[in-house]
């Protein structure tokens, strides 16, 4: 396939982050010519989701990388009058990289992950590599026609009937992460006919796809029977190694804004039939030692037992005015240039409201200005009700989802995608300065007209007046819930700062029914600016949240009546580049048609990026419209004889689809069930219907884990 590559193309993107992939989404969405490559074997960069054994062959790589000089030399295809600008070869993005096991580790031979295929040999050459990730690729694009024929049935932006069935894209979404996860699962040697290969393949994903079922059964089980099972099997490391492919590990952590920006645009862009999400259930805060549900929205203020009758007052109070505080500025004016912690405090507020507001609601230090502390609260009571009782989504399958719903979208509209390839070198033509080719990883020479690259491909060379900020990162698994509760929960928690210069602590806790990780386990992510390397900057936050898992606490827990904290069964820690307030003329000697994607930031929302991909696309393609609504397949004329081709997933199904949709619908036990009893549920409406809520924004919606399905208007 990399062999097949054209010579000519409109944009080449290097890098499939989330910045890199909504802009190639966009750029194909208008007719531009696409070529999108990562030298990774998986999508996202370090926006990506793993398997645990993924994310074990992650860290490998990290650890273990080296230059990666490219055996094809570069230097042949620079003509005269050309320069080169050779890319780096190494991602230094990643730093202070350390695991700690504490689970009890058993002695057994050959552990590994259920449903894995076995490695029939361990040195495979460069030309096997390459052809493995083009089957993987041609694995991901038959798997994408799979998920737009399905989804066409029950499409996502109206899900009013409580009586339709439920989507099989879970099963689909499922078998694609399981396929990219661990794409080294099995190497065949190059001599092996591909069709064999192809079959061993997909064995493995039908394997795979039964155990995802089953596991999507056991999440409809009681709380109760969860409790049991939990103290009948111990979790060792070696069912965590078994249990691998139930994870999905996000190295970047972060939640959607049910009124964001990139809500929106999943919406606009048609997106949001490639994947589900799910309503975050509740906000903590951490105050005296001691963990509290935050009350939301009004009926949970005044339901809340943890504030007096005063309190709740004073509270609404202060929000409704947050809702409209642009409307009196005479109230926050004379204290713009101050910290939004300082306000709070002559506006007669209780500590205990002044520590929810700043540190659950608007989600800010100590330090943020008054302006952008009443922003951020306006936002968060403006997202409030449209899809639950918090503001924000988690895509089901972790935030590794995103980048590869905007691939799949490009792909759809003819972008090609190629992993494990790079770019060695761009071509640059000295009289205009302007990037006119690239060079890539196999010698050969595109011509192409814009280029956009991920910061981490840049040489030193370029990127030596850049000053990095860093994130410091965590990820725990651990054996129960930080807040005890009746079901399944999704909680978002943010940690104060204990000393003046140290940074406050994001935790996001995902449970089972996230699809993130197996049953009897949770997964902890912590988030915070960098002081120094991760472990330092989040031990403490970690000690005095939870504690290490070992055989004599366990046997103390029993003996005492004490409420326990949660056990760490394994942690990694780590430190992220944070590239996004880099500004583009600090890269030296770029070419004015090199556009720069930064990483991901420490935001809990996605707004940043959406806005840097919106910017470079009108950079790229000015006066058109960023990834607009897909076409009514009523109004698209068709070349030649007037055959109608295949459906490409953005109009209502077949017949045949119909009837195999049902068929397969009705010979499924009935999967709508999670761990919070919430309903999934997809609706088929007719075209007319599709071309009203198309010209009308407001009437669409998201397709959310949640009871009900709230419209874009809903309060």
């Amino acid at each position: 396939m990399a062999d097949a590559l054209p010579e000519e193309l409109d944009v080449v993107i290097l890098g499939t982050g989330l910045q890199e992939a909504i802009i190639a989404a966009a750029c194909s969405r208008i007719g531009q010519r696409v070529l999108h490559v990562d030298r990774r074997n998986y999508y996202g960069g370090n926006w990506a989701s793993f398997s645990f054994s993924g994310l074990l062959s992650w860290i490998e790589e990290c650890r273990g990388q080296t230059s990666g000089n490219a055996d094809v030399s570069w230097k042949d295809k620079i003509l005269e009058g050309e320069d080169a600008i050779q890319l780096g070869q190494m991602d230094k993005s990643i730093e202070n990289l350390e695991t700690f096991c504490y689970a009890r580790t058993v002695t057994e031979e050959d552990v590994v992950e259920t449903g894995a295929l076995e490695n029939k040999q361990t040195n495979v050459d460069s030309n096997t590599t390459i052809e493995n990730a083009a089957l993987r690729n041609q694995d991901e694009k038959s798997q994408t026609c799979k998920v737009e024929s399905i989804d066409e049935a029950g499409p996502l932006e109206n899900l009013e009937d409580q009586d339709s069935p439920l989507s099989t894209k879970e099963e689909i979404s499922s078998e694609k992460n399981q396929i990219e996860d661990n794409p080294c699962s099995s190497s065949i040697p190059s001599s092996t006919n591909s069709e064999i290969t192809l079959a061993i393949k997909d064995i493995a994903d039908k394997k795979a796809s039964t155990e995802v079922e089953a596991g999507n059964i056991n999440q409809t089980t009681d709380v109760s029977a969860q409790e049991v099972k939990k103290e009948a099997i111990e979790m060792t490391y070696s069912q965590i190694v078994k249990d691998g492919r139930k994870f999905n590990i996000d190295l970047t952590s972060k939640f959607l804004y049910s009124r964001g920006s990139l809500v929106d645009l999943l919406i606009k862009s048609n997106v949001s039939r490639y994947a589900e999400f799910k309503n975050i259930t509740r906000i903590l805060t951490f105050q005296g030692g001691k963990l509290e549900q935050v009350p939301c929205s009004r009926a949970d203020v005044f339901a809340s037992k943890q504030l007096t009758m005063v309190e709740k007052r004073m509270l609404m109070k202060f929000l409704t005015f947050c809702l409209e505080y642009e409307q009196h500025p005479d109230e926050y004016i004379d204290f713009k240039d101050s910290g939004f912690s300082d306000y709070l405090k002559t506006k007669k507020l209780t500590a205990n409201l002044q520590h929810f507001i700043l540190h659950s609601i608007a989600m800010a230090s100590e330090t943020v200005p008054t302006t952008e502390g009443l922003k951020a609260t306006q936002h968060f009571l403006q997202c409030l009700g449209r899809y639950g009782n918090t503001p924000f989504l988690f895509p089901l399958y972790g935030v590794g989802e995103i980048p590869q719903c905007f691939c799949r979208m490009s792909a759809v509209f003819g972008g090609t995608y190629c992993l494990r390839h790079s770019v060695q070198c761009l071509v640059v033509d000295r009289e205009t300065a302007r990037c006119k080719a690239v060079v890539d990883n196999n010698g050969h020479r595109i011509s192409c007209e814009h280029f956009v690259v991920n910061h981490n491909y840049l040489p030193e060379k370029h990127t030596k007046n850049v000053q990095y900020r860093y994130i410091s990162r965590g990820v725990l698994i651990t054996d129960s819930s930080v807040l005890k509760s009746n079901s399944e929960q999704i909680s978002i928690l943010t940690v104060p700062a204990v000393e003046k210069d140290q940074p406050s602590v994001r935790i996001i806790e995902l449970c089972p029914s996230s699809n993130t990780c197996p049953q009897g386990t949770y997964l902890v992510h912590l988030t915070c600016l960098s002081n120094g390397t991760a472990k330092e900057d989040l031990e403490p936050v970690v000690s005095s949240l939870f504690t290490q898992y070992s055989e004599n606490e366990e046997t103390d827990c029993h003996e005492c009546e004490v409420e326990e904290k949660p056990r760490v069964l394994w942690a990694l820690y780590f430190n992220v580049r944070d590239t996004s307030a880099v500004d583009r003329n600090t890269y030296e000697g770029l070419p004015s048609n090199v556009f720069v994607c930064c990483g991901p930031d420490a935001a809990l929302g996605f707004e940043q990026s959406v806005k840097q991909a919106e910017d470079i696309f009108h950079q790229l393609c000015p006066g058109e419209e960023f990834c607009p609504t897909a076409p009514n397949p009523e109004d698209i004329i068709y070349d030649g004889d007037g055959a109608q081709p295949e459906n490409a997933g953005f109009g209502d199904p077949t017949e045949p689809e119909v009837a195999e949709l049902k068929e397969n619908a009705n010979s499924k036990s009935d999967p709508t069930e999670d761990g919070n009893d919430e309903m999934v549920k997809t609706l088929d409406i007719n075209e007319m219907d599709r071309e009203s809520e198309m010209s009308n924004p407001d009437m669409q919606t998201l397709k959310c884990n949640n009871a009900t399905e709230m419209p874009k208007n809903a309060e």
